[in-house]
């Protein structure tokens, strides 16, 4: 076997295939699941104590759809190149409960040298430090604080946050990250053009990484109603998002530098697509939407799949990290080449055009 072991700043994982939140990690058992699946971290759904938010469960609806935008069966036989719209929601669990939860299932993480993740979605500020620090009074290792998900401007308001200037990320990371001494995770969103921007200032305030890029809002029209597929704008995502994240990756790792560990999330469904994240300059994957659709073996597969690749390329995985962002260049950096354009474009279809 490869050595897969990597580190996030003052965090080591076994290795780097995270188990990312979703409702398949609402109760015990998924998260049992994902702990016995093999992977190196997992992070519980998110919580908080906004009413609002915790309705969205409730509230929340899911679709594949295939390459032609058609709705298709939910489960492991769903098309490889399928696109995943959803409505989603946090934990139905109180806090309270949601931190017994969470601390029951560290003893279990533990056992399997996996680290358990909370995740808090900020829904106030002033909140999201009272759980933060009762996230580390806990026992806890990491404090994953969310300020990325799609959802901010489609819900109700104060329920959760996509935070998208630098300034207000710098403000809300230095609030929790002064009030913790554990390490701090902050998960950003895609919905930007400035997401290393977005990373430096988190940094710059004291997180220990950044999980980029969080989905964007889409809205598909159903053809035959005439209505937005689930009622409205909602988040999306799938394989197809992969050279998105790793794009916003090789960007930071350049604006950061290769010592700053980061974790991708969004697009990863095998553990190719983690080995290519990871050439991108991440750290860590995360793969929370495959899994939801196709089941614990994702996790399994993806590691599997990961160590083959590692010992193929007679490499240990953290050796990878970057190799892809390094090697980038710029396009006035490209050779010229021969009328290469011509080669990609229809033949005319009219004589003598």
């Amino acid at each position: 076997m490869a050595d897969l072991s990597v580190s996030i700043g003052s965090i080591g994982l076994k290795n780097p295939v995270i188990a990312a939140s979703g409702e398949h990690l609402i109760d015990d058992g998924g998260i049992a699941s994902a702990i016995a699946a093999g992977a190196g971290a997992v992070v519980m759904k998110s919580a908080n104590d906004s009413a609002a938010a915790q309705r969205q469960l409730l509230q929340a609806e899911y679709a594949a759809l295939d390459a032609g935008w058609n709705r298709v069966g939910w489960g492991p036989d769903a098309p490889r190149d399928v696109t995943l719209l959803t409505r989603s929601g946090l934990t139905p669990l109180s806090f309270d409960e949601w931190l017994a939860q969470a601390r029951r299932m560290d003893g279990a993480a533990r056992q399997a040298d996996c680290v358990l993740i909370a995740s808090v979605v900020m829904a106030g500020i002033e909140d999201a430090v009272l759980r933060a620090k009762a996230v580390e009074d806990a026992g806890l290792r990491v404090f994953e604080f969310n300020i990325g998900t799609p959802y901010a401007t489609q819900s109700a308001k104060g329920a959760v946050s996509t935070e998208l200037s630098p300034e207000r990320v710098a403000e809300l990371v230095g609030r929790v990250t002064t009030a913790v001494s554990i390490p701090v995770w902050v998960k950003l969103s895609g919905q930007s053009e400035r997401v290393s921007d977005l990373v430096a200032a988190a940094v710059g305030a004291g997180a220990e990484s950044a999980v980029i890029a969080g989905r964007a809002l889409g809205l598909v029209p159903d053809l035959e109603t005439m209505a937005p597929m689930l009622g409205t704008s909602c988040g999306i995502g799938g394989y197809w998002n992969l050279p998105l994240t790793c794009h916003w990756l090789a960007t930071t790792r350049a604006r950061m530098g290769g010592h700053q560990p980061l974790i991708g999330i969004n697009g990863a469904t095998s553990g190719h697509d983690v080995a290519r994240m990871i050439l991108a300059g991440a750290s860590a994957v995360g793969l929370s939407s495959a899994v939801m659709l196709r089941g614990w073996d994702v996790i399994r597969d993806a590691v599997a799949d990961l160590d083959a690749y590692c010992a193929k390329q007679g490499l240990p995985a953290r050796e990878l990290i970057g190799r892809a962002a390094d090697a980038r260049r710029s396009f006035a950096e490209m050779p010229v080449l021969d009328q290469v354009w011509r080669n990609h474009i229809p033949a005319p279809s009219v004589p003598g055009e």
